[in-house]
């Protein structure tokens, strides 16, 4: 299947492993992209740059497939080192970054002079558009069903997508309730050129995650994830647990009173103890409402391999046997 984004990122499928905090490892990303798509490390996960440096240098062990880092700005409890984590992309000769958060202009002369390609997650149109704007060179567009950050509008894909082939001229993935063929049929019939897969990812053979956590996936229904932090305007999807359920009780007792600090015990240093010690009860993680459509745990591999023949099948047979 060839899309604006396998063109652009030179992959087979089009399908990209989104960034995810201690989940995106070097093990992940070369195994999405040995079965044809484009694997991502995060690059917050590791302590520093040089950590990153060692990472990037790992997944060339295990690939020699395209694979890109996620680079996420978001309020942080402690100073990060941007130029630093730039610095370290470049240098380990990585040619894709999907940037998430906060705007990535400041970074952006930096990447595009050492010919970097930079696809921006956004949660709005208005946002694509300044992707675009910026010089970005895609766009992952991320609807309110998507695990993490999902803005503040509450933009469902079944409207996003198609909002965002009117107006952007640069290709896009569809991000945010994606899980299979027909996700991803879907997608292209909305106007996307691609998806991109975040929880879905979690819940594969390779992803270097506690057993516990993939098994909380599968145990999901689309009923079971939460919004947490409205009130701060820094809303997450998480998928519930007595964390969650703690931290609501905090918003609706505290009101308008309620800080960051007040919800420090349930939010902050928590993935470690999740998503390594498999402690899922420990605090809150981003979950999307996908999770209801994942039942198993596969390959990488033979989960490409079965989108991209479902795909074909539905394309080829379904859609086309409608038309008599």
């Amino acid at each position: 299947m060839k899309t604006r984004i396998t063109e652009l990122f030179g992959i087979r499928h089009p399908i990209i492993q989104g960034g995810m905090h201690y989940v995106s490892f070097a093990e992940l990303a070369a195994a999405v992209s040995n079965a044809g798509g484009l694997g991502i490390i995060t690059a917050l996960t590791q302590k520093t740059p040089a950590d990153l440096a060692r990472e990037i240098a790992r997944c060339r062990e295990m690939t020699d497939r395209p694979f890109g880092v996620n680079l996420t700005f978001l309020p942080t409890v402690h100073a990060v080192d941007y130029p630093g984590y730039v610095a370290a992309i470049i240098e380990g000769g990585v040619r894709i970054v999907e940037t998430a958060g906060r705007s990535p202009e400041p970074v952006m002369p930096a990447l595009k002079d050492a010919g970097v390609r930079v696809i921006h997650k956004c949660t709005s149109v208005r946002h694509a558009l300044k992707a675009e704007a910026i010089g970005c060179d895609a766009a992952s567009v991320d609807g309110f069903e998507c695990g993490g950050h999902p803005g503040e509008d509450d933009i469902p894909n079944m409207i996003l997508l198609p909002r965002a082939a009117e107006e952007l001229k640069i290709p896009f993935v569809a991000s945010g309730g994606m899980a299979d063929a027909r996700s991803l049929v879907a997608s292209l019939a909305l106007g996307a050129d691609g998806i991109n897969m975040g929880t879905r990812f979690i819940a594969t053979v390779e992803a270097p995650v506690h057993d516990n956590v993939k098994q909380a996936i599968v145990a999901a229904t689309e009923l079971d994830t939460r919004l947490v932090m409205r009130p701060l305007r820094n809303t997450e999807r998480v998928l519930n647990n007595a964390a969650v359920e703690r931290l609501l009780e905090k918003e609706v007792s505290m009101g308008s009173e309620l800080q960051f600090e007040d919800i420090i015990e349930e939010v902050v240093g928590v993935y470690p103890r999740v998503m390594t010690e498999g402690q899922v009860d420990a605090g809150v993680w981003s979950c999307g409402m996908v999770a209801g459509l994942i039942h198993d745990i596969p390959t990488c591999q033979a989960l490409l391999d079965s989108i991209m023949a479902d795909a074909e099948g539905i394309i080829r047979k379904r859609l086309e046997d409608l038309l008599g």
